[in-house]
């Protein structure tokens, strides 16, 4: 497959987003990934170590890397490139000074959202205390926000989206919640709108969230798919109008949507349902109308799900993972891989790879039957979630970054 590239050409894809292309599936189409592998192992091409503390996940274009890191402070922000065939670092960008950092809660980090990298630019997101758009092949800053502004209470989360001449970004604070669209050359507002969502409660805390958009077409409209605290929305992406809204309760909702069948499945974080498939064609309130199923059992708050033809493959929080009938929400197969799980999974040659907090990689074959491949292991955990380039995966853990590939 290719994607199309500045000027019309084609382009290889790229994992070039928060879990990569076709709205953050998670899914990739390589061949040959490395089902077993190690510290040490020569399936290992390089590994270099990233300071800081940041649970953004590495970003692809061409041949380079991209990544954000920070203090655990949160005082300097930066965005760092590294070539792909060597570890090597390319720029070192501070892209913000913070005189004054909000509160970060410990399990969170000042650089947890994921940047988005097209040719030739990388967008990168540091919630209220900046958005920038860099040059890549320069570093060069192009342009720069720094007065949309949250109280995200305990650290930033959600990721920027690019769609069209448009960048999207979720600010879902304790004191504010609102959805932004900027264009994606200059960093203007195109538009703002701020949630009409009734939360049922005037504590801040139960607002939050830290989700991350994705644009999908239904009947020639594209909708951008908005996760919140309570509810999500989806929005005409070039207006900003809202179209519909689904309440499932909750709040801290993390994963990314996905969408087939008609159908988008929304985790909802702390929510009663905590799991939802919604029809995408209503209008208004869709709460009483266009839930086909939901479910509350083993399903996470943190990892995105994967959508992968009729099947729904889910890891939680606590380390049981599922495979579900994505039409109907029936469980297939549900097993503990043990362990706890805030990077998403990724799907790739037949394989779909689970990444634990205490470095710890289940490797599973996709089917409605469980069926375990290989148990991997590296010297520290994941937050982050994987990328590709070609058939090399890209890992990030707490302090080192992998390139992982068939053995030379």
């Amino acid at each position: 497959m290719v994607a199309v590239g500045r000027g019309g050409l084609a382009v290889e894809r790229q994992w070039n987003q928060f879990r990569g292309p076709d709205n953050g599936s998670g899914l990739w189409d390589a061949k040959g990934v490395p089902t077993r592998f190690g510290e040490g192992s020569p399936e290992i091409q390089w590994k270099v170590p990233i300071r800081g503390k940041a649970w953004s996940s590495p970003v692809v274009w061409g041949d380079r890397i991209w990544f954000t890191t920070a203090p655990e402070d949160g005082r300097e922000l930066f965005a760092i490139c590294l070539d792909a065939s060597t570890g090597k670092v390319v720029h070192d960008i501070k892209v913000f000074d913070v005189a004054d950092p909000q509160f970060c809660h410990p399990a969170n980090s000042y650089a947890s959202p994921t940047p988005y990298v097209e040719e030739g630019r990388v967008y990168v997101h540091f919630g209220r205390y900046g958005t920038a758009c860099l040059d890549t092949r320069t570093g060069r800053k192009i342009w720069e926000r720094r007065d949309l502004l949250c109280d995200h209470w305990r650290g930033p989360g959600s990721s920027p989206v690019v769609d069209g001449d448009l960048l999207f970004v979720n600010f879902d604070g304790y004191d504010r919640q609102f959805v932004v669209a900027l264009d994606k050359h200059t960093g203007r507002t195109v538009w703002l709108r701020d949630r009409n969502i009734d939360y049922g409660t005037d504590n801040g805390d139960r607002k939050k969230a830290y989700g991350t958009p994705s644009v999908i077409v239904v009947n020639g409209r594209k909708q951008l798919i908005s996760p919140a605290a309570v509810a999500t929305i989806a929005y005409d992406a070039l207006t900003g109008e809202e179209i519909w809204k689904v309440y499932h309760g909750g709040m801290n909702a993390c994963a990314r949507v996905v969408s087939g069948h008609g159908l988008v499945y929304i985790c909802a974080g702390d929510g009663d349902n905590k799991l939802v498939a919604v029809r995408s064609t209503g209008r208004g309130d869709v709460t009483r109308t266009h839930i086909v199923w939901s479910s509350g059992k083993s399903v996470p708050r943190r990892p995105s799900p994967l959508l992968i033809g009729d099947w729904l493959f889910l890891v939680s929080d606590e380390g049981v993972a599922s495979c579900r009938d994505a039409r109907t929400g029936e469980i297939l197969w549900i097993r503990r891989l043990g362990g706890r799980y805030w990077a998403s999974p990724v799907a790739v040659d037949g394989k779909i790879y689970f990444f634990s907090q205490d470095g710890k990689i289940p490797v599973v074959a996709i089917d409605d039957e469980f069926r375990l491949l290989a148990e991997n292991r590296l010297e520290h955990g994941f937050n982050a979630s994987t990328a590709f380039v070609g058939n090399r995966m890209i890992l990030r853990t707490y302090r080192h970054v992998y390139c992982v590939s068939a053995a030379r």
